[in-house]
């Protein structure tokens, strides 16, 4: 896959454009096993930050791309068991800052479990 089809480029930027491409693009049975559980699900995320953290994204890069996740997920994904049921719940009835301020917070909790 060309380096066009990235998030995040050789350089270590990242285009949040390209997020909702990068999930589309996903095969279903790879989607299904990561929401399949809560578990999982953080499994994957945490797999993504520690890379996003071996190239240097800061805490707020990773907060807006895991935002861009959410966003994706409310819209496009029905939950799988009742953690995701409950984060879709509290994404729909937040503003854009309470969206981002949840997205941090799933970005430290990855990263304090792992």
């Amino acid at each position: 896959m060309s380096e066009h089809n990235h998030v995040v480029n050789k350089e270590g930027e990242m285009a949040l454009n390209k997020v909702n491409d990068a999930l589309r693009r996903m095969d279903g049975e790879r989607k299904e096993d990561i929401l399949e559980s809560f578990d999982a699900f953080k499994r994957y995320l945490g797999g993504r930050i520690e890379v996003a953290q071996s190239i240097g994204l800061s805490e707020e890069m990773m907060a807006k791309a895991a935002e861009k996740i959410g966003d994706y997920l409310a819209a496009n994904e029905e939950p799988r068991n009742r953690e995701e049921k409950l984060l879709q719940e509290l994404w729909k009835a937040g503003e854009q800052e309470h969206r981002h301020a949840l997205a941090h917070i799933l970005v430290r909790l990855v990263r304090t479990t792992q």
